[in-house]
């Protein structure tokens, strides 16, 4: 490394956050960036480890002490050539990743980590600032068709690498614009519109055709497929959870899904009937997750009355838990920007009843602490503690309970096999399902995960495809141990 006493000369800096008062005014992203000079300390403080393990953390395989380095010398061109090389979307995961490369950075055994997600961002902003990333379609092509169902990171990456492989591309969007979870589901104050937009725009230029309103096996025939050369399902696992609570059907029980996309519509001048607002009213949050956040940040800006979060997992330790050590994700407590808008969390809390009035309008929510039995062998009990239920005023109340898994349409309508999550049956390594020119990747395939995940599964789902198609592939691929294979 260049600078092999980076970490013992300099500490870990992170970008700030505008005040809470002027953020929770608009849906703008609200970072306040390093300077370049800092950004160059913080690459210097990647140790010379020796085994480096944040590569390995990554599912991407991201050349980290590389890209580190390059930043420490300043060639920031090169950074970012080492940076694309694996990971087709830095903006998108240097923006939305909760980092599993940091939690295995060996700095962070003895020190904090090196701060690789805002390098990350740093190298892939100065590159479309300097105009280094422009389309590259492929020189020729080969005749073969492709359908990739779904414009998420998954459907994106594998897009982008058939594209490049020579073959003709068309991706399907059910919604009315690109980007799937990343368009709607994210907030715009945690990912402005914009980034997805000049990336979609690049993919175009490529040569990769793109259909809005597209529900394929709902108004788009999938014997229409037929007449493609292979097909890559990426539609993700978008089955919501619910709960089997009394007084689920109440008016003012909301999937929180479509709280957020709803609020990202109205945002972009899109038709909304009957928004669900949160002004002026007492929120509860029912789910401790990235989306229950996003639905905090969310209501703070519509100006809730009250926010309260609830979570029946324990809450987790401050520091990282001796269950999960260095270099696994560790089991930790995470307090976002959108917590420090304002919330009032609960842990151990479950829901017993959603109160409606006459009219059938939300109006409280009976919760009873819990605890949860371990006994070795079994799987845990959830025990309800005697003398603390409570009735809590609420007029809105967020589901944020994650997916259950992919919806079956087309898996029943293709005559695909599932697995007993409901996910679409595809070998990890292979991603082709029982139906020979069908393949799968991402959340479709292996339930609810992390946008680093989707990209790679995109990624690797498109060299099986083109190993399908023309007997051998020159695009990169990892084995399973997340090491990059020859080209």
């Amino acid at each position: 490394m260049g600078k092999v006493t980076g970490f013992k000369e300099f500490e870990r800096q992170d970008e700030k956050y505008t005040s809470v008062e002027d953020r929770v005014q608009n849906y703008n992203e609200f970072t306040v960036p390093l300077s370049d000079s800092e950004i160059t300390k913080q690459g210097s403080r990647c140790m010379d480890c020796g085994i480096p393990f944040c590569h390995s953390g990554c599912p991407l395989g991201n050349l980290i002490p590389d890209f580190n380095h390059m930043v420490h010398q300043g060639e920031w061109q090169k950074a970012s050539w080492l940076l694309h090389s694996t990971n087709n979307f830095p903006e998108f995961t240097g923006r939305l990743c909760p980092a599993p490369c940091e939690k295995s950075c060996v700095l962070g055994i003895i020190e904090d980590p090196v701060s690789i997600e805002n390098i990350e961002k740093n190298i892939v902003e100065r590159a479309f600032k300097e105009g280094w990333i422009k389309p590259q379609p492929p020189e020729t092509r080969t005749g073969k068709t492709i359908a990739v169902v779904g414009s998420g990171p998954a459907g994106l990456a594998a897009a982008q690498q058939l594209n490049r492989a020579g073959h003709t591309v068309t991706v399907f969007e059910r919604d009315d614009e690109i980007g799937g979870l990343l368009r709607y589901g994210i907030p715009n104050f945690k990912m402005e519109k914009g980034i997805i937009d000049r990336r979609v725009a690049i993919l175009e230029a490529e040569g990769i055709t793109f259909k809005t309103n597209v529900n394929v096996g709902v108004n788009y025939d999938v014997e229409d497929l037929k007449a493609f050369d292979s097909v890559v399902l990426c539609g993700g696992a978008t089955e919501r959870r619910s709960l089997p609570t009394p007084g689920i059907d109440a008016d003012g029980v909301v999937q929180a899904m479509d709280f957020l996309t709803q609020q990202t519509k109205v945002l972009f001048g899109k038709k909304v009937e009957n928004q669900v607002m949160a002004t002026d009213k007492n929120v509860i949050v029912i789910g401790g997750g990235d989306t229950g956040s996003d639905c905090i940040g969310t209501s703070n800006r519509h100006g809730a009355k009250s926010v309260v979060n609830f979570e029946i997992m324990p809450k987790p330790p401050g520091h990282r838990s001796p269950t999960t050590p260095w270099p696994f994700w560790p089991l930790q407590l995470k307090t976002s920007s959108s917590h420090e808008e304002g919330v009032e969390r609960n842990w151990l809390i479950n829901t017993k009843e959603f109160v409606k009035d006459k009219n059938g309008k939300l109006i409280a929510l009976k919760t009873v602490n819990v605890e949860w039995k371990m006994v070795p062998g079994q799987r845990p009990q959830l025990i309800e503690i005697a003398g603390t239920e409570k009735t809590w005023p609420c007029d809105l109340a967020l589901l944020a309970l994650g997916f259950a898994g992919p919806e079956s349409t087309l898996a029943d309508k293709l005559g695909l096999k599932t697995d007993a999550r409901s996910n679409y049956k595809a070998e990890y390594g292979k991603y082709q399902t029982n139906v020979p020119n069908i393949f799968t990747a991402g959340d479709m395939r292996r339930g609810q995960s992390l946008i680093v995940w989707a990209i790679s599964e995109g990624r690797e789902a498109a060299r099986q495809v083109d190993l399908y198609l023309m007997g051998k592939s020159n695009l990169p691929s990892k084995d399973v141990t997340g090491d990059l294979v020859a080209m």
